[in-house]
């Protein structure tokens, strides 16, 4: 252990905050903050060169011919959508399983989202689940990374091509994972990525759009925003401009935040392990799942799952007790089906028994660079004692 545990009763209320153990804490260096400087000692800090310079450099990360840089993945996920037509009297299959929630942009745009159940293991929807429920006003299948795990995408692949349909990736919560080897983000027709706060690649709010398809591309920069040169006119092109883009003051951070990527993410391996380390110790929870063809897994949060006797009341008075102690502790996730917007439209509690099964009994735990061992020790500890006071189960697992 690098250093002791403390114990927050023992401090007083003023210093509450300074021992507090935030979910999410951005890994920031003198890189990002030289770089925006760099950006505000310009004449321009709005979308310009270096917005240019970040989708250049995603893209080439990622080995796809196109990168979008949007406000955050829901509106990449909304333009994507608006650029193949899909609207109104259109259905596209999504999980509810989500703790971002990028599928909230199908029905902002009009269109219906149709939710299909997930694995039970990997949190990921499945392709035999989808399938069920293609119908012939289905359009397109979001398909997500939950939590850093990539989905079964060969099979989802396969389901796509089989009945002709757009496959849209979800990889707002895994950037860095792989599936056979294979960087996510690279599976979709088109692919959406987040980086709002707790991503590890964060620059406050933002998103990118990946393709390698140049119609594609085209028809979602048009109706991102009118091209500088273009601003003059009202009447440049038949689609729509929304004013949809990044400005270069966050795009200097994404740039530099792209640069350090793996630095960051081996950071946060080193915070996974020491968590496995200490979650081991006790029965009742256990570290997350990987599947046999992932090869690699960067979580989004660290996510354990509480046994079967667990309920969801249970599981947020374990949140609670872990709020009191100063760590800040979340549900994953509520699901969306089960939301009020969702449930007006029809959506009801066991429509989809694993997602629920799954998300009742899921929490998930600070993760970020800057915990230390003893902190690590001191979360999963209280969590044990808090697991005690309100039940014990079997694992999940």
């Amino acid at each position: 252990m690098t250093e002791p545990a403390y114990e927050p009763d023992e401090i007083e209320d003023e210093d509450v905050e300074s021992v507090r153990i935030p979910l999410s804490d951005p890994d920031m260096t003198m890189d990002e903050l030289q770089a925006v400087d760099s950006v505000l000692r310009t004449s321009r800090v709005s979308n310009g060169a270096t917005v240019a310079e970040f989708e250049a450099a995603f893209a080439a990360y990622l080995g796809r011919r196109y990168a979008i840089a949007v406000p955050s993945g829901t509106i990449g996920l909304f333009l994507i959508l608006m650029a193949k037509g899909i609207g109104p009297g259109d259905e596209v299959i999504a999980p509810s399983f989500s703790f971002r929630e990028t599928a909230q942009a199908i029905a902002a745009i009009g269109a219906t989202p149709v939710f299909a159940d997930i694995d039970y293991w990997s949190g990921a929807m499945v392709a035999p689940k989808a399938e069920a429920k293609i119908t012939p006003k289905t359009r397109a299948i979001l398909a997500a990374n939950p939590n850093g795990h990539p989905a079964d995408w060969s099979s989802l692949r396969e389901l796509a091509d089989k009945a002709g349909l757009m496959l849209i990736e979800d990889s707002s919560e895994a950037i860095g994972s792989k599936y056979k080897d294979q960087l996510v983000g690279t599976f979709g027709d088109a692919s959406v990525f987040d980086f709002a706060q707790p991503m590890p690649l964060t620059c406050g709010e933002g998103g990118m759009i990946v393709t390698d398809d140049p119609d594609l591309a085209m028809a979602i920069k048009r109706r991102r925003a009118h091209a500088p040169e273009e601003r003059g006119s009202v009447a440049v092109t038949t689609a729509p401009a929304l004013q949809l883009q990044m400005s270069d003051i966050t795009a200097a951070l994404g740039l530099a935040q792209l640069r350090r990527l793996e630095e960051i993410l081996e950071k946060r391996l080193t915070i996974e392990h020491l968590y496995n380390k200490y979650v081991q110790s006790f029965e009742g929870i256990k570290p997350p799942y990987v599947a046999p063809d992932v090869t690699e897994v960067h979580w989004f949060l660290y996510v354990v799952h509480l046994g079967t006797r667990f309920s969801k009341s249970s599981r947020d008075a374990i949140v609670d007790d872990l709020a009191t102690e100063h760590v800040e502790a979340t549900g994953y996730c509520n699901p969306l089906h089960l939301q009020r917007f969702y449930v007006d439209r029809g959506w009801r509690r066991g429509d989809l028994f694993v997602t629920e099964k799954v998300a009742d009994r899921a929490v998930a735990l600070p993760y970020h660079c800057h915990l230390t061992e003893g902190q690590i020790e001191f979360i999963v500890a209280t969590m044990k004692d808090a697991s005690i006071n309100v039940g014990a189960g079997a694992a999940i697992y």
